[in-house]
């Protein structure tokens, strides 16, 4: 990683909660609200943004850990801050807290943690993932 990185560290943006982003199950809406899944999407692109621009030729970051609390709606219409600060740099490794908040209330709030590695090495390692499928399906 480039140089620079540290503890405290933001990135923040807004999004305004749509229907595509609500609860469903086999098509079916639960709730008219932000989802779970929404909600842990933009967690996680919040810390992506953080490594960005620390990230050298030839390397990457992907999601290794991820534990969030929903703890409140954020409705539809209603615009949410996501929110990450680098709490923890290693060599390999960059832990964000991640947050939901509208302006009324906090949606959600968590660490995600993500792996830093060269790109070579994930790219051989999904090759190597694929050869062993291939054989099993030839099975």
């Amino acid at each position: 990683m480039k140089p620079g990185l540290q503890p405290g560290i933001t990135e923040e943006f807004t999004v305004t909660v749509t229907e595509d982003m609500r609860p469903s199950f086999n098509g079916q809406v639960v709730h008219d609200v932000l989802s779970t899944v929404t909600m842990i999407y933009y967690m996680e692109w919040a810390g992506r943004k953080i490594i960005l621009p620390y990230l050298e030729e030839g390397e990457e970051g992907a999601g290794l850990a991820i534990d969030v609390k929903h703890v409140g709606p954020a409705v539809l219409g209603q615009k949410v801050t996501f929110r990450a600060v680098c709490t923890e740099v290693t060599p390999k490794r960059v832990v964000c807290e991640v947050s939901a908040e509208t302006d009324l209330n906090l949606v959600g709030k968590g660490t995600f943690t993500q792996a830093i590695f060269r790109q070579k090495d994930m790219l051989q390692r999904i090759q190597e993932l694929e050869n062993r499928v291939r054989a099993q399906v030839k099975r």
